[in-house]
């Protein structure tokens, strides 16, 4: 799987977990130069408080675009340490 947005690869991995037909990408596949992180934060029931990053790209943002569960709740513990995607991110 592959994630990509303004021409640019975000993250790519055969290891993905997808959780409510979201890709959840490893950390690890991740490239941290595009992503900055974000004030934003949003409560799951099951999954707990998710956090967000702003995507920058050759300049341009797309605000809170990926988002993370630092701290995720039991049912969803499989998804700590991985990141999912909107707001135009191509996933595929």
């Amino acid at each position: 799987m592959k994630a990509t947005w303004n021409n640019q690869t975000l993250a790519e991995s055969d290891d993905t977990i997808v959780v409510e037909n979201n890709h959840y990408f490893p950390a690890s596949s991740v490239r941290q130069e595009f992503f900055q992180t974000s004030n934003k934060h949003t409560v799951c029931p099951w999954k707990g408080e998710a956090s967000y990053y702003t995507l920058v790209v050759d300049g341009q943002k797309n605000e809170d675009a990926a988002w993370y569960y630092p701290e995720p709740k039991d049912a969803a513990k499989e998804i700590k340490g991985y990141v999912a995607f909107w707001k135009g991110v191509k996933v595929g």
